[in-house]
């Protein structure tokens, strides 16, 4: 673990008294400048966060595979130290690719630790091409993620190949080991079998198990983190799902569009189990650190008003408090799945939302609700960084969650949290994951298969 240095302004002056003979009078004494607080412009403070979340994928990763740890604790460092998380390894390849792009890590040596974990996940276990939710990092066998969640798992593969395509774009022109990484990871996305998750039916479900089957039987069905789970099933050119899969198991046949609004915004779509109101803001992230909103539309839904909105609801439920929290203010809010505060004070797991809010803040919610709140994301990248870094922010950027109302902060990382911040906030500031993701002639195919059409990208 490294320790980092906090920087403050230093004033200094000098009273210097010149005489040139006994009666010359004494010089006035300079009055003492007061300190201020040092304050980031908005491109350090973007700049500062984003080197710290790749930290996270870079000099905290699994140590045999390079992927992404499912957590990490600054007070516990050697817990759960080689589990790999499927889709929180997908996030980290985004994440390297902004770091690579802005110099933050070298390209060589991110192209030989790409390799290394591509290599990986070749000889890793695999369930008609899905990967499994958690995978040992030192084997490469499964580890269950629950008794009978031990096979595939098609969501958190799904995040893996949004991760896996856009570093096929970023070094499919690259140099000759660029190249050979890009067609790794081609061929990787390749050998999921997307149909085989339908059951036969119109309709993906979440989790296959050798031993168990189908018994998890979770389908998915809109609205929810799942959406890149059928645009890339559709996309997929070789086990590809119809369109009648994505109309009737994730639309529901036209019953995922609601009518309901909150603080004067729609909603859109109907949030799975918050009937009338908005998720937890991660199901506006998971699906769209790839996916481009922007001008992004079909039978459905405007999915910029879709993800906009979403954002722009959570952040005014934090400022009217209806519960009355401490902190809660313009410059602190977001509400997610992450750690959270139990009543007894422990440290346990919810996603935190409008009907599930506890007083806690999960920073990258609004920090990855870049894109779609720059102004309101801005004051609480500066509320971290400029008033509260000493508490807030730790090896690996912004702890995963606080509580103002209790003086809580749990010194700990999970992946799927940190992996967001990275791309979403160069989102905002240049496109770039959205643009290499949306660029794949693929996804194109897919989309428009499933009826959608984007201004932004033409189609």
């Amino acid at each position: 673990m490294k320790t980092f240095k906090f920087y403050s302004i230093l004033f200094l002056f000098s009273i210097i008294s010149c005489s040139s003979s006994s009666d010359s009078p004494s010089p006035t004494p300079t009055p003492t400048p007061t300190p201020t607080p040092t304050q980031l412009t908005d491109v350090q403070a973007m700049d500062q966060v984003q080197k710290d979340a790749i930290k996270y994928f870079w000099e905290y990763a699994e140590t045999n595979s390079r992927l992404a740890r499912e957590r990490y604790h600054t007070d516990d460092p050697g817990n759960d130290a080689h589990i790999v998380t499927t889709g929180g390894s997908g996030f980290g390849l985004m994440s390297l690719i902004v770091g690579i792009e802005r110099g933050f890590i070298p390209r060589v040596e991110a192209v030989s630790r790409l390799t290394i974990a591509l290599n990986f996940l070749e000889k890793a276990d695999r369930f008609h091409g899905a990967w499994p939710h958690w995978i040992n990092g030192e084997t490469g066998h499964v580890i269950p993620f629950g008794t009978k969640d031990n096979g595939g798992d098609l969501v958190e593969t799904s995040f893996l190949c949004q991760g896996l395509l856009t570093l096929r774009e970023y070094f499919k022109t690259g140099t000759a080991d660029e190249q050979a990484l890009a067609t790794k990871a081609d061929n990787l996305w390749k050998g999921v079998e997307w149909d085989w998750y339908t059951k036969g039916e119109n309709a993906l479900y979440w989790h296959w198990s050798p031993s168990y089957g189908w018994q998890m039987n979770f389908k998915l069905e809109g609205y929810n983190e799942c959406l890149i789970t059928y645009v890339l099933g559709a996309s997929s050119p070789t086990h590809p799902i119809s369109a009648a899969v994505y109309q009737q198991g994730w639309a529901r046949n036209g019953g995922i569009v609601s009518g309901s609004s909150q603080y004067g915004f729609q909603i859109v779509l109907n949030y799975n189990g918050s009937h009338g109101n908005v998720g937890p803001l991660f199901w506006s992230h998971y699906s769209y650190l790839g996916l481009d909103p922007r001008g992004l539309t079909d039978a459905y839904a405007n999915y910029w008003t879709l993800t906009q909105n979403h954002s722009k609801i959570i952040h005014q439920f934090c400022v009217a408090n209806p519960n009355k929290w401490s902190g809660y203010s313009d410059k602190c809010w977001g509400l997610t799945a992450s750690y959270t505060r139990n009543s007894d004070g422990t440290t346990g797991y919810t996603a935190h939302q409008p009907n599930n809010d506890s007083g806690v803040i999960s920073p990258t919610a609004a920090l990855s609700s870049f894109p779609y709140t720059p102004t309101e994301s801005m004051k609480f990248l500066h509320y971290l960084y400029d008033e509260k870094k000493t508490t807030l922010v730790g090896v690996a950027g912004p702890y995963d969650a606080f509580s103002p109302q209790y003086n809580w902060v749990t010194p700990r990382y999970l992946a799927i949290d940190q992996g967001t911040i990275v791309p979403m906030v160069e989102n905002h500031r240049t496109g770039l994951i959205w643009n290499l993701f949306m660029q794949s002639p693929e996804v194109k195919v897919g989309l428009k298969k499933l009826g959608f059409s984007s201004t932004q990208h033409n189609f």
